[in-house]
């Protein structure tokens, strides 16, 4: 499924206000060896599986996708470019941890430091981009935390742009799903670089330490991240065809904790082949598809038409299509004039009793007023019916 900007939004809102888990209607959730975990399917912002998601941890080096966010927002903005070579600091040149060796006196490219950041989580590059974008890395991580507020993520701080650790950098599993779910939807031409295998700089190649690029083709990213206190940390999302679906279909598996980088693939691989193998995503109705027609009080046609302005998508169990069911709202009375795009009503997708989705149901038609005469004849069936 395509993602478009009016799409993300609405998917992460579903990600933050559905959080009961599917897995619970499912089989058993998997036995992840983590401390935090969440798995969420992007294409519908259902979660579908977790164990501590609010958990606050160090989020080490998957701070990087802020750092990346924030970069790849400053290059659609003009304020940087792919060619431009920021200066590097003592402070970038110094970094401790991963680095990818930018020589002060031959600068990187923008392009270049995202290279670095991205493949090979060089903390010099992510300070040297921070620096470029802000002037200095401490007010740099101001609007990170800034940034972080404005997507929801209410139960993350930043003080640095590379991860290391800080008394007051701290993040949760789920915090860091709706930040992954944000770059890739509103970055889309950059998100291709979380997929690159490997980078050499100054003669100097190092491999992308995402295993699962290695032995999972669906999957495209996104980041991995280590510290002593943090353990093996691991972003990872794979894209797959939804079968008889006629839809790409997206999963997104958080795993912070773990005890080795082989166990944070291995336990993200659980994740990821647990909700592909035992859901389904179902699409309920088109973007733009007609949903019926709806009685109009006092306009020169009495019915208006509805639609809704995303595909309607839910995530259910395997073999529980026949557990569903949609019920709208209406708006009522719905008065004239009517314009297109107007909400007329709220769909609501349930699996028996379990709220999966609620969306506004808007008027496809517009519905001009009526004449006096209708208008009057409609006030006095209106207090009829009431």
């Amino acid at each position: 499924m395509p993602f478009h900007h009016p799409l993300a939004r609405f998917l992460i809102c579903c990600a933050l206000l559905i959080a009961a888990t599917l897995g619970s209607v499912a089989q058993a959730q998997p036995q992840i060896a983590a401390r935090s975990w969440l798995l969420v399917d992007v294409t519908s912002g259902q979660i579908l599986a977790s164990h501590d998601p609010d958990m606050t941890v160090e989020p080490a080096s998957l701070t990087k996708l802020m750092t990346a966010y924030l970069a790849f927002s400053a290059l659609r903005d003009g304020q940087l470019k792919l060619d431009q070579r920021p200066a590097v600091s003592n402070r970038a040149y110094k970094a401790i941890g991963s680095r990818m060796f930018v020589d002060p006196l031959e600068p990187a490219t923008v392009e270049e430091l995202l290279h670095g950041m991205i493949v090979q989580s060089g903390n010099d590059a992510s300070i040297i981009l921070a620096e470029a974008i802000s002037g200095s890395e401490d007010v740099f991580a101001q609007a990170m935390t800034q940034a972080a507020r404005q997507m929801g993520m209410n139960n993350t701080s930043f003080r640095n742009a590379t991860g290391l650790p800080h008394p007051e950098h701290y993040s949760t599993a789920r915090d860091l799903a709706t930040l992954a779910i944000r770059l890739i939807v509103d970055h889309p031409s950059y998100y291709p670089l979380y997929s690159q295998k490997e980078y050499t700089y100054n003669d100097i190649r190092q491999r992308n330490r995402n295993k699962l690029l290695f032995s999972d083709p669906t999957v495209d990213g996104v980041k991995t991240g280590y510290t002593e206190a943090a353990g093996y940390c691991l972003v990872a999302s794979a894209e797959r065809e939804q079968p008889g679906g006629g839809f790409e279909r997206r999963l997104l598996s958080v795993v912070l904790g773990a005890e080795s980088p082989n166990a944070r693939a291995s336990e993200s691989q659980k994740l990821l082949n647990y909700g592909f193998q035992n859901f389904d995503a179902l699409r309920i109705y088109r973007r733009g598809q007609s949903t019926g027609t709806y009685r109009v009080w006092k306009g020169a046609l009495d019915q208006v038409e509805g639609t809704v302005t995303h595909d309607v998508i839910v995530t259910i169990p395997k073999g529980a299509n026949q557990r569903i069911s949609a019920e709208i709202e209406r708006v009522e009375p719905l008065v004239a004039p009517i314009s297109v795009g107007q909400r007329i009503g709220t769909l609501r997708v349930r699996l028996d009793d379990q709220l999966l989705l609620e969306q506004p149901l808007v008027a496809k038609t517009e519905v001009a007023e009526g004449g006096w005469a209708t208008k009057l004849w409609d006030s006095v069936r209106m207090r009829i019916s009431r």
